[in-house]
């Protein structure tokens, strides 16, 4: 081979060099490019399925503090879409906004819980689902999945839990074990409760001996005279986040759900979840599609993203409640043991078999409704 051949081979070994450098270059920057990651720092999931759909938005109507962040800015990014929240502290707050209709309910998901759910279905205010849509429904756990019965047609089951009574065991020398302990003298002005007529007015017909669903007028009507008795030891009404007033150290004792209780717990061990001995008042939560979605489409979409066990597992450490979703439960197990560990071993979040089954489920009462709703109303003015 004479010198011209060498160096004409020897220029092209160089290319071809040059042009593997470019596309392993190329490839990892199309594939750093791919990943999306938000800002604080959590790595986003792919979308599994990928689910399509032709809108460029979404709007979520859902609880304060119970989404977590990083997941709505995940959807976002992996579906290069706009996600708009807006929030919400009670059931009451949901009805009204999505009763109105869509020109103030222009909502794609909304997340009603238990009773509330039966009363957006009664008024044909959700869409029923199309179950084809939901692959990732097989993420849940069966048997917890079936305490919403027929309610599932028409909600994705997100979480689920109790709410009962937190103390803080280094400020309250004689601990509630009941209901009916709260109206003890010595918690007046120290007690923060969440602002729904429901699990209160609930609570109060149990301490009575009373069904915490009663319509019967008599009974109601005892159950405000008595709760007019608890209102002294009532120092705040929050359903935006309880557990601030208790870190605040403003109150001592609250009625809570456990997830919050167990936040607080986190931050400080003092504080104790108690659930009372008349029986913890039940809640399950769910993500519908109003009747007057304007863009369905993508609400599938972010229900099999949410129900994901890489991102849903994200509940366990922002908001955690009992948790149905045994992907992410699973996930957790596998790559975040600590979480996972935590989770398990707590009655307050992963909540017992024996207090499901003897705790109370508010339901959907039908006109009956207004009769606690003109009892709240009067006991709050």
């Amino acid at each position: 081979m004479n010198i011209q051949h060498k160096i004409y081979h020897f220029s092209r070994l160089i290319l071809v060099v040059f042009m593997l450098i470019a596309v392993i270059g190329c490839s990892a920057k199309q594939e750093e490019s791919a990943t999306k990651v938000t800002s604080t720092g959590f790595v986003c999931p792919e979308p599994s399925p990928r689910v399509e759909f032709e809108s460029k938005e979404i709007n979520i109507f859902t609880w304060t503090e119970y989404v977590p962040a990083d997941i709505i800015d995940c959807f976002g990014l992996v579906y290069d879409v706009e996600v708009n929240v807006d929030y919400f502290s009670s059931n009451e707050e949901l009805y009204t906004k999505m009763s109105f209709g869509e020109n103030v309910n222009p909502y794609d998901v909304v997340h009603p819980s238990d009773y509330m759910i039966g009363v957006l279905i009664r008024e044909e205010l959700l869409q029923k689902l199309d179950q084809g849509k939901l692959p990732n429904n097989k993420n849940l756990n069966a048997d917890l999945v079936n305490a919403y019965g027929e309610t599932a047609d028409y909600v994705v089951p997100y979480q689920m839990g109790t709410q009962a009574i937190v103390y803080n065991s280094e400020t309250v020398t004689d601990p509630p074990a009941s209901w009916a302990d709260l109206w003890n003298k010595e918690y007046e002005g120290r007690i923060v409760a969440v602002d729904d007529n429901r699990v209160i007015i609930g609570m109060t017909l149990l301490t009575l001996g009373y069904d915490v669903n009663s319509t019967d007028e008599a009974q109601l009507k005892e159950a405000e005279q008595k709760l007019r008795e608890l209102m002294p030891n009532i120092r705040v009404f929050d359903s935006d986040s309880p557990k601030n007033p208790l870190l605040a150290g403003d109150v001592d004792l609250g009625i809570v759900w456990n997830g919050e209780a167990f936040l607080a717990q986190q931050e400080n061990p003092a504080f104790k979840y108690v659930f009372p001995e008349e029986g913890s008042i039940i809640f399950y939560d769910g993500m519908g599609i109003p009747a007057s979605a304007p863009h369905p489409d993508i609400s599938y979409a972010w229900f099999n993203y949410l129900m994901q066990g890489d991102t849903f597992w994200l509940t366990l450490v922002d908001y955690p409640y009992t948790n149905p979703n045994q992907a992410a439960l699973d996930f957790a197990k596998e790559n975040h043991t600590e979480v996972y560990e935590a989770y398990m071993n707590s009655p307050v979040t992963n909540t017992p078999a024996d207090v499901f089954a003897n705790g109370h489920e508010v339901q959907d009462l039908g006109n009956a409704l207004s009769l606690y709703d003109e009892l709240w109303t009067s006991i709050k003015e």
